[in-house]
Order: structure tokens, then sequence, then C-alpha cells
């Protein structure tokens, strides 16, 4: 079986709303294709939605996005609010913009120095199953921070990438994980601190989880990593462990 090829795309420094924007964009064409490739008698008979006839027998189309966005603090759609300790008249006052979003997860961080990486995939094309999704996206950045030389592994119950997750008083997560699938099409991701400035975080419950640190790729090795050889590192493992290619 030939493997699921993936568009891969650098959006760069991008605001928040509207890379969130750009990824509901791709969701919904490729709902809209499977629609199409569900309902054929109907798509012979017109168009769906606004999408030519000749598209009916096309597919879906895989991605994954990287970006590093500006200062902003996220709510994912079962978090809470007062895991927010910043009031929005300081939020405005430090240009840190702030959104309720639709991915799962608490309240996060996004700003320059990450690897925000955002899979559009059609999971249908691999299998359905979220939890195994969500495990193997973690499995990705772990074997890239493993080329580093930064040990790894998960926390019980929680998603995302931590370091001594079982050393009590010494947990901190290096990389925050929260999707939304709708049709088996996924949108949202991970947040992999490389060059972060940590101090956001002070004013948040990060994935509100107490008494658990924060830290990053710079903190770990005490030295800043060039962004961009860590970007090919993470696509690497991408392909390896969701056996795809990257195009």
């Amino acid at each position: 079986m030939d493997k699921l090829k993936v568009v891969y795309k650098d959006l760069g420094l991008i605001r928040y709303k509207e890379a969130w924007d750009y990824q509901e964009n791709l969701l919904q064409q490729n709902i809209q294709v499977k629609s199409y490739l569900m309902n054929k008698e109907k798509a012979l008979a017109g168009s769906i939605a606004g999408l030519p006839v000749q598209d009916a027998e096309t597919d879906t189309c895989s991605y994954l996005l990287f970006c590093e966005h500006a200062p902003v603090y996220t709510l994912g759609k079962s978090g809470h609010i007062e895991n927010v300790l910043i009031s929005e008249a300081d939020m405005d006052a430090k240009g840190i913009e702030f959104y309720k979003t639709n991915r799962g997860g608490d309240i996060t961080f996004h700003g320059p120095g990450q690897i925000v990486g955002y899979p559009i995939l059609d999971l249908e094309k691999l299998y359905t199953d979220i939890g195994r999704y969500l495990r193997e996206l973690e499995e990705v950045i772990m074997l890239t921070l493993a080329e580093y030389g930064i040990k790894t592994g998960r926390s019980k119950g929680e998603t995302g990438v931590w370091i001594d997750a079982d050393i009590p008083g010494k947990e901190r997560k290096i990389c925050a994980m929260g999707v939304r699938c709708s049709r088996w099409i996924t949108m949202h991701g991970f947040a992999l601190n490389v060059n972060t400035d940590l101090s956001y975080f002070d004013n948040i419950i990060p994935c509100g989880i107490v008494n658990k640190q924060v830290t990053s790729v710079e903190k770990e090795l005490q030295r800043k990593v060039e962004l961009q050889e860590m970007k090919e590192s993470v696509k690497r493992n991408f392909e390896k462990i969701f056996k795809v290619v990257i195009t």
C-alpha cells in the first residue's frame, strides 16, 4: 500500500486566529470532499456547498503545518477560566491575545520560540483511534528530543511530553497537546517549547495542572537551539511514526 502523502507548510510567525481560520478552512474542504464521496449520486446531479461536479472524485488532502505565534493564551473547550491568573486588562497591556478555542485540553501559551505543529490528517487513511493518534504525536516529539539528548516520557492520565514525570516535585512539561477531530479529520496539535520565554506561563496554570513545571529545550540544554534544525527533526520523526511521506 502506498504511504499517505502529507503536504508540509511552514506558516512562519502568524497570529493565532489567522492560523486557526486557515486550519478550519482545510478541515472543511476535506469534509466537503468526504461528503461528495459518500453521496456520489448527488455529486453527479450538481454541486454541493459550492464545490464543482468535476471535483467529486477527488480525495482528501492531509497537511502538516508548522508556525510560531505572537504571544497568546488559548483555552480549550473543556478548560477552566480560573486557570487564567491574569486579567484581560493586563493581557492587553502586555500585548498578549486570548482565545477560547475548540481543541481539547485546558489553558496554554503560544509564543515565539515554540514549534507549533498543526497536523490536518485524514485518520481514516491511517486508523480511527484518537487515543493512538495522541500517543503517536507524543512519540514524534519524544524521538525528536532524544536526538538532542533529552530523555522524556509520559505522565499518567495527562497528554503531552514530560521530563521526570515520575519524580514528585521535578515533573516538567516540555510539549503541550490538544486536538480536534471532525469526520476523522484532525486539526490543532502540539506546542513544543524550544527557545520559549517561559515567564509567560507564570500567568496561567498550564493545562490546568497544579504544582508541575513547564520547561523548554533551551532551559534543559542551557543553550538556544536552531529552530529550523529541530523542525527538520520533527518532520523526519513524523514520517517515521505515522508511516507517511511529507512532500
